[in-house]
C-alpha cells in the first residue's frame, strides 16, 4: 500500500464542532504514527450555507489544538467540473441512470413509507425504463444503479466486519436535477483523487461508506479502509449537537481551557492505551492505535475537563503557562498592563492555585491590575475603628522596612494580632479587603508579596478615613 493519508473534511456552514475536532484528531494522529499525511479538505459545496468566517474558524481552531494539516487546503468546490465528469462516466458505463421521478411522486413514496413505518428507499422506477417514455417536463436526476442481490462486508478497523443486505441499499442520486454532484459522489471523487489509503469518521457515515465503495468499484479504483469511531454523547446520553452548549473550540477556549489539556482529554474520550491518563503531544502519536478505539458512544464529561485542565495548570511549566494566560486576557478579558506582568508572572505559584481554568486564574490576579479598589457595601461594615487602627499601624510599620519580604512582615501581623486581642482573621481580613476589594482571595501574604511595598501603602492610604 501507498504512503498512508488521511483528511478531515468539514462543511464551513457553522463553527467546527467537537465531535469534528476529534475525529480530525483521530486522523490526524493516526497518519502521524504512521509517517503519512494528513490533508484537511473543506467541503464548501452548500454555497448558501458555506461562509469564509466558518473556514476560517476551522482552520485556526484544529491549529489552536495542536492539529496542523499537510499543504494547502483542499477546496472542494473547486473540484466540480471532475465530479461531474463522472458522474456522466458511470452513467455512460451503465452504473447509474436519468431518474425522471417528479418531486411530488418522491414525495409520495416518501409519505407511504411513513405510513408503514419503514425506511424510505426510492423504489427504482426509471432503473430499467426507456428514456424515450420519459417525461418532457421533469429535469432528471442521475441515480447510481446499486446492487440488489446479496450482502456486502465492510470490514472496518474500528467495528470489526459489519454486513448489509444490498437490497437496502437505494439507488441514490448523484447528479441533482439542477447538475450540482451529492455528497456521496463528490467525497468520493475527492478522496480518490487525493489519494486517501483510510477514512477515518463517525459511524454515522457506515450507509454512506457502502455506497460509496460500490462508486469506488464501479470505476476500478482502489478502495480505502474504513475505520468508523462512535459518536460523541452529552453527559444525559444523548448525541451531541451543535445546539448543545460547549460543543465547539471556541466554547473551551474562551474559559481558559489549555488546548494540550483538551487534546489530551479528547484523546482518551473513546481511545485508551494500557492505564495511561497523561499524554504529550509526542506520546500521543507514537501509542495511538486503532485496537484502542472503543466501539461504544462517549460521554462529554464537563468535570472531566476542567480536572484535566487542572491538572495542566498545576504541572505546566510556568513561563509557558505564563504565556497562555497573557494570550487568553488580551483576546477574552483585557491586555494586561506592561508595569503589572512582572507581578503576576512571579505570583503565579499561587494565583495558579486551585484554578481549573485561565479564566479562575484570571479572576484572582484582578486584584493586581485594578487601579482603584472598590469595597461592596455590605463588607465596610468590616472596617470598624479596631479595624482602621489595625490597617494604620500597619502602614506605618511596613513604611520603615527595608526589606519587603514575608519574614519581615509575619512579626508585624504578629505583634497586632496581640496588641489588639484578635486573631490572624482579624488582621488579615481588612487588609486584604482594602487592597484587593474582596473578602477571598490569595493568602495575604501572598498579597502583599505581590502589590509591592509602594502598591501596598498607596492602597491602605486611600482606605484610612
Amino acid at each position: 500500500m501507498s504512503k498512508v493519508a488521511t483528511r478531515f473534511a468539514p462543511s464551513p456552514t457553522g463553527p467546527l464542532h467537537i465531535g469534528g475536532v476529534r475525529t480530525a484528531l483521530f486522523n490526524w494522529l493516526y497518519s502521524k504514527n504512521q509517517g503519512g499525511k494528513f490533508y484537511l479538505r473543506i467541503e464548501d459545496t452548500d454555497k448558501e450555507r458555506s461562509k469564509e468566517e466558518f473556514k476560517n474558524q476551522i482552520i485556526s481552531s484544529l491549529k489552536w489544538i495542536g492539529v496542523e494539516h499537510d499543504g494547502d487546503e483542499y477546496i472542494q468546490s473547486k473540484q466540480i467540473n471532475n465530479h461531474i465528469e463522472i458522474a456522466n462516466e458511470l452513467l455512460e458505463k451503465g452504473f447509474a441512470y436519468k431518474c425522471y421521478c417528479s418531486n411530488e411522486e418522491i414525495e409520495e413514496q416518501k409519505e407511504r413509507a411513513r405510513q408503514k413505518k419503514i425506511p424510505y428507499i426510492y423504489n427504482r422506477k426509471w432503473r430499467d425504463l426507456d428514456e424515450k417514455d420519459a417525461p418532457k417536463d421533469v429535469k432528471p436526476v442521475i441515480r447510481f444503479k446499486s446492487k440488489i442481490e446479496g450482502t456486502s462486508i465492510l470490514k472496518d478497523l474500528v467495528q470489526g466486519d459489519v454486513e448489509i443486505e444490498n437490497n437496502t441499499i437505494e439507488d441514490f442520486v448523484i447528479l441533482r436535477n439542477d447538475g450540482t454532484p451529492t455528497y456521496n459522489l463528490s467525497a468520493t471523487v475527492d478522496d480518490h483523487n487525493m489519494n486517501m489509503t483510510h477514512i477515518i469518521r463517525g459511524d454515522d457515515h457506515k450507509i454512506n461508506t457502502f455506497k460509496q465503495i460500490q462508486i469506488y468499484l464501479a470505476m476500478g479504483w482502489d478502495v480505502p479502509e474504513f475505520a468508523h469511531i462512535p459518536l460523541i454523547h452529552t453527559i444525559d446520553g444523548k448525541k451531541l449537537s451543535k445546539r448543545d452548549n460547549a460543543s465547539t473550540l471556541d466554547d473551551y477556549s474562551k474559559i481558559g481551557i489549555i488546548p494540550d489539556a483538551l487534546r489530551n482529554y479528547l484523546l482518551r474520550l473513546g481511545w485508551s492505551y494500557k492505564d495511561k491518563e497523561i499524554f504529550t503531544k509526542e506520546e500521543s502519536i507514537k501509542y495511538f492505535n486503532f485496537e484502542g478505539i472503543g466501539k461504544s458512544p462517549s460521554k462529554l464529561d464537563m468535570s472531566r475537563i476542567l480536572s484535566m485542565n487542572e491538572h495542566y495548570i498545576k504541572t505546566l511549566d510556568e513561563n509557558f503557562l505564563y504565556e497562555n494566560l497573557i494570550n487568553y486576557c488580551e483576546e477574552y478579558k483585557e491586555k494586561i498592563p506592561e508595569e503589572k506582568k512582572g507581578n503576576i508572572k512571579s505570583s503565579l505559584s499561587f494565583l495558579k492555585n486551585k484554578a481549573k481554568t485561565l479564566e479562575d486564574i484570571f479572576n484572582n490576579l484582578k486584584y493586581i491590575i485594578i487601579d482603584k479598589v472598590s469595597i461592596a457595601q455590605e463588607d465596610l461594615k468590616i472596617l470598624d475603628e479596631t479595624a482602621k487602627k489595625i490597617i494604620k499601624e500597619f502602614s506605618i510599620k511596613i513604611e520603615n522596612l527595608s526589606e519587603f519580604e514575608r519574614d519581615k512582615l509575619e512579626p508585624i501581623v504578629n505583634d497586632l494580632i496581640v496588641n489588639h486581642n484578635t486573631n490572624f482573621k482579624g488582621v488579615g481580613q481588612p487588609l486584604r479587603l482594602v487592597l484587593t476589594g474582596s473578602k477571598f482571595g490569595p493568602g495575604i501574604y501572598d498579597i502583599l508579596l505581590s502589590l509591592g511595598k509602594a502598591e501596598v501603602l498607596k492602597r491602605l492610604s486611600s482606605k484610612i478615613i
